[in-house]
């Protein structure tokens, strides 16, 4: 019987031999961190692969409807970019890809079939028509495995489509690759026992985030125009952010989850969510088919005089310098654009994170003895691994000699049906204050509303080095919450307007070791990006504020 090693090999070997042979290229060398131009200057893209792959969605689908250029030529631009994009994410001295399923020639065949659709009837087949859209790797699609980063979940193949995968098809929308995890998800960065790690193109000592660390890279390299991800407690956003692309974190159920694999599963206290992954906003609205009349801000002025707020930081994490520079920035932006900033007072912030994980902020006095994400991990990852005797990873340091974030979800855990109810009322108690909060502040807006929407840090810092994501109250909190939130790019890490400011007062040790983790030369040419908070189900209004937003900050 084969070990779990010998299976991972096999599949990497599968996987390898997946990719065309003319399409692979000379890696660059190590010393090489920022590596996000590198598919236009490797020499394996056309002139028109490359205009093709710098447009935005609006536009690729615009002249896919004319007939400019065909879901052929389209798809084949893409799928050169995204195995371009998979073999330059490499961290020197570790194996590593950002795609797990490698499915050219069915995906051509879909882009053939589109083709002959539309040369036959002379029209599209759908919304999507002959758009190419990556998938993370719980989206199963018939016929192909989804590991997961599961070694146990190898020779899993899918006997049908997930829901979002036939709604995609349905649309016309051409699903070619999808991207890497973290083994069982619930991490910040990715890396698992099969596919390896996967870094961020801005610089490649630097992590990619997670879960959907895969889709982070590949839509900031432009190897795929339109992705999607999931996201329980930031797991859209997070990457986004450190990967410096646009990502939308829907409320619970608005998109189909049905028939995708997922960890903890029965788990519904609080619930994993699809969305959208692009290099635009626009790309986001267009998955998301926006209702124009709520896209038209119908509940908040029409998009007129809005009254944004600013929350500098949680009262848990205070952020680094390039994250207050990029809060710094939107404020001068909007307030130039005609719009009224006020501050935003956090509410019970730290509670709200650790409703979801006790122990994610290090060295806090727990007041709760139990939360959602413990009451069945330890279980769930126990069972799944032990099918082939996988060893559950523990640390996302590479040198593998110190355990980082959640390793009690791996180690400590269980909880009675008692014990989650009165988690879950206090969740309950905690949505309904925190409306009444937001409410409130129609008496500060001056628009007669409330606060339109809230700018906060994604994270309290830009992408770390691998293994120290350690921070995720910034998404977290409106994960418990249920409210919509965004992401969109605002600057990068300039190490000399960045400088590290002297200690300020520290909230606990946990705040003093993000503080320490600055170093403005190791964060060099990370993206810096900012999260937009709605309420709940506003997903056309947090997109439409947040193209405002970006429209203000590109002045």
């Amino acid at each position: 019987m084969p070990t779990w090693y010998d299976l991972a090999v096999d599949k990497r070997q599968r996987q390898s031999e997946t990719i065309p042979s003319q399409w692979r290229i000379q890696l660059p060398p190590e010393s090489a961190l920022n590596v996000i131009s590198s598919p236009e200057t490797c020499g394996l893209l056309t002139p028109e692969e490359i205009e093709i792959t710098n447009v935005s969605v609006e536009i690729l689908l615009l002249k896919l409807a004319a007939g400019e250029w065909s879901s052929f030529v389209v798809t084949t631009a893409f799928y050169k970019r995204a195995v371009i994009s998979h073999q330059l994410v490499v961290v020197p001295s570790i194996q590593v890809n950002c795609l797990t399923e490698i499915f050219v020639e069915r995906a051509l065949a879909r882009a053939t079939e589109l083709d002959e659709y539309m040369k036959k009837t002379g029209k599209v087949a759908g919304p999507l028509h002959g758009l190419p859209i990556s998938l993370k790797d719980q989206l199963c699609i018939k016929g192909l495995e989804t590991t997961m980063g599961y070694v146990s979940w190898i020779g899993k193949y899918a006997e049908s489509n997930a829901v979002l995968v036939d709604i995609l098809y349905e649309c016309g929308a051409v699903p070619f690759v999808r991207t890497n995890v973290p083994q069982t998800l619930m991490w910040g960065e990715t890396f698992n026992n099969i596919f390896g790690r996967t870094s961020n193109p801005h610089n490649r000592s630097l992590t990619s985030g997670g879960s959907s660390g895969g889709e982070g890279a590949l839509v900031a390299l432009k190897g795929s125009p339109l992705g999607v991800g999931s996201d329980i407690g930031g797991s859209i956003r997070d990457p986004a952010a450190l990967c410096g692309v646009y990502g939308l974190r829907p409320s619970y159920g608005r998109i189909p989850y049905g028939g995708a694999v997922n960890s903890m599963e029965g788990q519904d206290s609080m619930p994993s969510v699809l969305g959208p992954l692009s290099g635009s906003v626009g790309g986001l609205k267009i998955f998301m088919e926006a209702n124009d009349e709520e896209y038209n801000l119908a509940d908040h002025g029409r998009g007129k005089d809005l009254c944004f707020a600013v929350m500098w930081d949680d009262g848990v994490v205070i952020p680094h310098p390039p994250v207050k520079r990029a809060l710094e920035m939107t404020k001068k932006a909007l307030i130039k654009a005609g719009h009224k900033v006020i501050d935003w007072t956090p509410l019970k912030h730290r509670e709200l994170s650790e409703v979801a994980y006790l122990s994610v902020i290090s060295g806090s006095q727990a007041f709760l003895q139990f939360d959602i994400w413990r009451s069945g991990s330890v279980e769930d990852f126990a069972i799944t691994t032990s099918a082939t005797g996988e060893p559950l990873i523990h640390t996302m340091l590479p040198d593998d000699k110190k355990e980082t974030f959640l390793p009690s979800l791996r180690t400590q855990g269980g909880l009675t049906a008692y014990q989650l109810w009165q988690v879950q009322r206090y969740r309950r108690d905690l949505r309904t204050e925190y409306m009444a909060h937001w409410n409130a502040t129609s008496s500060q807006t001056g628009t007669g509303r409330p606060v339109d929407a809230i700018i906060c840090p994604a994270k309290p810092y830009a992408a770390p080095p691998h293994g120290r994501n350690r921070s995720y109250g910034y998404t977290v909190a409106w994960s418990v919450l249920d409210y919509t939130a965004s992401i969109f790019p605002v600057t990068s890490v300039d190490p000399h307007q960045d400088t590290k400011q002297p200690p300020h007062e520290f909230i606990d040790d946990f705040d003093q070791e993000i503080y320490e983790l600055y170093e403005p030369q190791a964060f060099q040419n990370a993206p810096v990006c900012l999260q937009l908070v709605g309420r709940t189900l506003e997903e056309e209004a947090v997109l439409a504020m947040t193209e405002i937003v970006d429209l203000a900050l590109k002045g």
